[in-house]
């Protein structure tokens, strides 16, 4: 394939095209915020079935992300979806000749757009364009076609995220059902939808499906459901044509033979993610005839729970890519290990996930590289030659020289618990620096990731240090580990918070008098709960979106309902976070609106008006609790935003305020 001299030749105009801006201005003492929360200028590139073709999203500051495909082999390139009203979301390949996609708009927050992301497809050269499903709150964008009601899906379909056939003009896609006026997904219907005609066919559903996993053929194998806190997990048997139960377990909770079904081998084989009786969740393959785990794990990672997914071309599974504290790729093919060795020579001090095209992964592979300094370039990458071509940056105007290096840590908590964590020092290292703790939202979840991230690098950029600890209940490190934050909000999860800064401060790293902690959701439940429990450590916070109350997760209040499910609320929440009757006394203790006297410290407080999981009350209801006895709370407001910020103008205005927040109160400005 005559292919890098037109890539490069693109690549350059990308750069110029969408930085102009960056290169325009002089170098700045600090690299301004909209470097960081600027809307990538390349992202989600993916090779078409065949190899020929890449397509990406494109887009760049003050103007509308596009879909666009490269021809390698011919050297040339078409816009395929462009809008003045909309921006290209999501895509996946139907087969070598035709995309599926859908728009959002970025210059409308998630309480102005009232509108779901539609459904479209194109041909590769722009051709043939259809609208599949409906956008919800208005039917088209500006250059849309006619619509065809009759072949017109609702708005409530949506893509999968997972890998069809592709070799037919058919993909499946998902259509949600509610409980009654509710947030809660009753089930999910998968169709089989052609993308020229409109045609669609239901697929038969065993229960009150949540899930779908496609096998090696592209065809749907395994459905998962729940129910009154029950998740079962079925399989289609393929010489029946029936669906089958193979394990049922508690959702929350557990119980005997659980597992999370991963994906298939060509040969058929079912990959799943269970923990099989130990502690780390470790892949195993599934005896379909019994519905139990295979013996031996396919691959463990002794420390951490199995984090991951599979790696194919069409149906031959070449490996498993997979996190620790950062991704990598476990091969199955000799010639791949050896391949992805030579990579890492090539492109030192990042990390390099090769993806393949549907068809063949003997030439060519798609190669995003990455690190704690660096963010995502796309490259292509020839196996036989050890030829490398540059596709483009996400963040072009990011200097890894100014960014600040990252280092996995564990340090020991009050009860000797190990808690890991990332640190980020300063651009040239820090001793006795000022430093934001900032706590993940969930909490059940995986919070730190070794990569680059622009809240973090943001901060780190500005002088402070970062540390993000995976606290107690955080998943990811093991059933102890999470298990053991049952019940622990306010307490021990926050005692595992405080410990991990008065360990920095140990080390020599941060300043004893000048530390701030700062989250969002549960982070900015744990930064008022910490201005709460440690007002010797903390000097100020900043929570936005942050839960103010657990009662009110329950209960909500008569201006809105939370969109947590209530199937968490009756199975999940009772045991994992508090019970309201039995543990009526803790909720209270641990409950920030009800100690907002005791928070004396230099307070920001965000939120958005459109949250639907975090509903604005619930920072209002804690501004009435504390105004009487702390004037140092200033308090901003997004209306259009929801549970977390989604705009880029959003993301300036606030983390501008946060940098005047810091240096008035940890910074230079403390001094």
């Amino acid at each position: 394939m005559l292919l890098h001299p037109y890539v490069r030749r693109l690549a350059t105009l990308l750069a110029l095209f969408l930085c102009a801006h960056v290169l325009a201005a002089p170098v700045p003492a600090l690299p301004p915020i909209e470097r960081f929360f600027v809307n990538p200028a390349l992202r989600a590139a993916e090779l078409s079935p065949s190899g020929r073709y890449l397509a990406a999203i494109s887009g760049g500051a003050g103007r509308r992300d596009f879909l666009v495909v490269i021809d390698l082999q011919a050297n040339s390139a078409k816009l395929v979806a462009g809008y003045n009203d909309a921006d290209i979301f999501q895509f996946t390949w139907v087969n070598d000749a035709r995309l599926l996609f859908n728009v959002t708009d970025n210059e409308v927050g998630p309480g102005g757009q009232r509108m779901a992301a539609g459904l479209y497809a194109v041909d590769r050269d722009g051709g043939k364009l259809r609208q599949l499903a409906e956008r919800r709150g208005q039917e088209f964008v500006t250059e849309g076609v006619s619509r065809l009601k009759n072949k017109i899906l609702p708005w409530h379909t949506f893509m999968m995220d997972a890998r069809g056939a592709r070799d037919s003009d058919s993909v499946y896609v998902e259509s949600y059902e509610w409980e009654g006026e509710s947030y809660e997904v009753r089930h999910i219907n998968l169709l089989k939808l052609n993308t020229l005609t409109g045609d669609h066919q239901v697929v038969q559903r065993p229960s009150r499906v949540k899930k779908w996993t496609l096998d090696q053929d592209g065809e749907p194998r395994v459905a998962t459901s729940t129910d009154r806190g029950v998740t079962t997990v079925h399989y289609r048997d393929p010489a029946t044509a029936q669906w089958r139960v193979l394990t049922s377990y508690q959702t929350f909770k557990g119980g005997t033979g659980p597992f999370s079904a991963l994906g298939f081998g060509g040969d058929g084989s079912l990959f799943a993610v269970a923990n099989s009786g130990q502690d780390i969740d470790a892949l195993f393959t599934v005896n379909l005839a019994t519905g139990k785990l295979n013996p031996e794990p396919v691959v463990l990672t002794p420390g951490y729970d199995f984090d991951g997914e599979l790696v194919r071309s069409g149906k031959k599974l070449l490996g498993v890519q997979l996190r620790t504290d950062a991704e990598t790729i476990v091969w199955f093919d000799k010639t791949l290990q050896e391949a992805q060795k030579k990579l890492d020579q090539l492109l030192p001090g990042t990390i390099n996930l090769m993806s393949f095209a549907s068809s063949d992964h003997a030439q060519w592979a798609l190669v995003k590289s990455f690190s704690d300094v660096q963010p995502p370039i796309y490259r292509l990458f020839n196996l036989r030659t050890g030829e490398i071509n540059p596709v483009g940056e996400a963040y072009p105007g990011i200097d890894p020289k100014r960014m600040g290096r990252q280092d996995p840590v564990r340090y020991k908590a009050r009860d000797g618990m190990e808690i890991p964590a990332l640190l980020t020092l300063p651009a040239g290292g820090a001793k006795n620096a000022p430093m934001v703790v900032l706590v993940h939202g969930g909490p059940q979840v995986r919070g730190n990731r070794w990569e680059w991230n622009p809240e973090t690098q943001f901060l780190a950029s500005r002088g402070y240090v970062v540390l993000e600890p995976d606290f107690r209940g955080s998943t990811g490190y093991g059933d102890r580990h999470f298990r053991a934050g049952w019940k622990q909000w306010g307490l021990a999860m926050q005692d595992d918070i405080a410990d991990g800064a008065r360990w920095a401060i140990a080390q020599g790293i941060a300043d004893p008098k000048r530390i701030c902690i700062a989250g969002a959701s549960y982070g900015g439940y744990a930064t008022l709960m910490g201005l709460v429990n440690d007002p010797d450590l903390y000097r100020c916070g900043v929570n936005w979106v942050g839960v103010t109350d657990i009662n009110l997760l329950y209960d909500g209040h008569w201006s809105f309902t939370s969109d947590l499910s209530e199937q968490y609320k009756q199975y999940g929440m009772p045991d994992m976070v508090g019970d309201q009757v039995k543990d009526a006394e803790q909720l209270k203790a641990t409950s920030p609106i009800r100690q907002a006297a005791r928070i004396k410290a230099p307070l920001l407080l965000a939120y958005g008006g459109a949250d639907l999981r975090v509903p604005i009350y619930h920072g209002r209801k804690f501004m009435d609790a504390i105004k009487p006895t702390n004037k140092q709370v200033e308090w901003i407001a997004y209306p259009d935003e929801g549970h977390g910020w989604s705009l880029p103008a959003t993301h300036v205005d606030f983390w501008g305020r946060v940098e005047k927040f810091l240096d008035k109160h940890i910074g230079p400005g403390a001094r």
